[in-house]
């Protein structure tokens, strides 16, 4: 942690509406000008598209039909862990980009899921922000956890999480129902072991509960819409956090535990402005002190 050179990092399963979490804190980071160096999960992957593809073959063929994203064969942790720890040091450090699409490769004249070469941090920024899949990940060699002065985990209910990866792998990526049940088949034992682990050590839990019958999520035909969710807020330390504003502010809510609030599906972005806004404000007051601009 640092207060020159904080990180805010958003951990969460693929499917698990990370990315519509990092558009709220855009929102936040543009409002409050800002400046923000934002590292996306996937380009701490070990392999491109093609090797990765490649890789999967040899595996099956191998009789190994768990190989996946989510360990740590196929990331490169230690480098993750480096990059926040030389950030929070010194502002800089170590990344790159994956190129998802044309759209993306087309300024870099590569090719569609690869990578771009390794660089350093451009210093023009007040935080590092990290949305993907192991910003909370630590195992017996390293510690991507403790670096993070915010860590936050979005989690939905596993059969929620499950429609969400069905419905973008099919109608964004063209995938068959069997191709993604495979996959989700395919990462379980990576999910239980590296993803899940990391939720004991977020400071703040955004889980969303749907109030429609997802029993089956291999068969639903939509995502659930917000309004038919309830989300669970959980914090690891609940000390300043004033809860009786964020009840009256955010409607039909309740607290659940002396930790937990639970708001409609449709006001999460509100509360996460109303919870992590004035957060931003102090880590930016703290940073301008210990910078001697305040």
């Amino acid at each position: 942690m640092s207060e020159r050179h904080p990180i805010i990092a958003i951990t969460g399963s693929s499917g698990a509406g990370t990315t519509s979490v990092t558009r709220t804190f855009e929102n936040i980071f543009r409002r409050e000008k800002v400046r923000s160096a934002i590292i996306e999960g996937d380009s701490f992957h070990r392999y491109d598209r093609k090797e990765m593809k490649l890789k999967l073959a040899a595996a099956e063929a191998s009789g190994d039909n768990n190989f996946s994203h989510f360990g740590p064969d196929n990331n490169l942790f230690a480098e993750l862990e480096s990059l926040f720890a030389t950030y929070a040091k010194s502002g800089t450090g170590k990344h790159r980009k994956y190129l998802h699409d044309p759209e993306e490769a087309a300024p870099y004249s590569q090719e569609p899921g690869t990578f771009t070469p390794w660089q350093e941090l451009d210093t023009d920024n007040d935080l590092l922000f990290y949305e993907g899949l192991h910003g909370g990940v630590v195992t017996d060699k390293i510690n991507i956890a403790q670096h993070p002065d915010l860590l936050i985990g979005v989690v939905p209910v596993i059969n929620l999480e499950w429609i969400q990866k069905l419905w973008r792998d099919k109608s964004k990526r063209g995938y068959s129902t069997e191709a993604v049940t495979d996959t989700i088949l395919r990462r379980m034992p990576d999910y239980v072991n590296y993803i899940c682990p990391q939720f004991s050590h977020t400071h703040v839990n955004f889980q969303r509960v749907p109030c429609v019958d997802t029993s089956n999520p291999f068969i639903a035909r939509e995502i659930p819409a917000p309004d038919e969710s309830l989300v669970v807020i959980r914090f690891a330390n609940p000390k300043g956090i004033d809860f009786q504003y964020l009840l009256s502010m955010i409607g039909d809510s309740f607290m659940s535990r002396a930790n937990t609030i639970v708001v409609p599906g449709g006001k999460m972005e509100l509360a996460m402005q109303l919870i992590f806004t004035p957060f931003i404000l102090r880590m930016m007051e703290r940073q301008k002190r210990a910078t001697g601009l305040l």
